[in-house]
């Protein structure tokens, strides 16, 4: 297993588009709780939602890819650029004692 950092920004003026698909992309992430480490959203100044951050812990890059793909954001076309970066968890790791 190994930790993935997926940086996702939103295309400008999809604040709409992400609010109507907001529902199924949350109900996505909790289909992969086990795997979904860490999420939230990129706020602009003024607290608005512009983009998405998220941690998952998978087998392989491949893995983190297809899991990007199947966000419902990313099938309904919200980003404009999706980065996808190996992680090594340092500190506040899960399980690490």
């Amino acid at each position: 297993m190994a930790y993935f950092v997926l940086l996702c920004t939103d295309k400008p003026h999809h604040a709409e588009m992400r609010m109507a698909v907001r529902p199924d992309h949350l109900a996505y992430l909790m289909d992969y709780s086990e795997s979904v480490k860490a999420a939230g959203p990129f706020l602009d100044d003024q607290g608005g939602m512009v983009g998405s951050m998220l941690i998952i812990n998978v087998d392989d890059r491949a893995q983190a890819e297809q899991f990007a793909a199947g966000d419902p954001y990313a099938k309904a076309g919200l980003f404009s650029r999706v980065e996808i970066r190996p992680w090594k968890w340092v500190i506040g790791e899960p399980g690490a004692a």
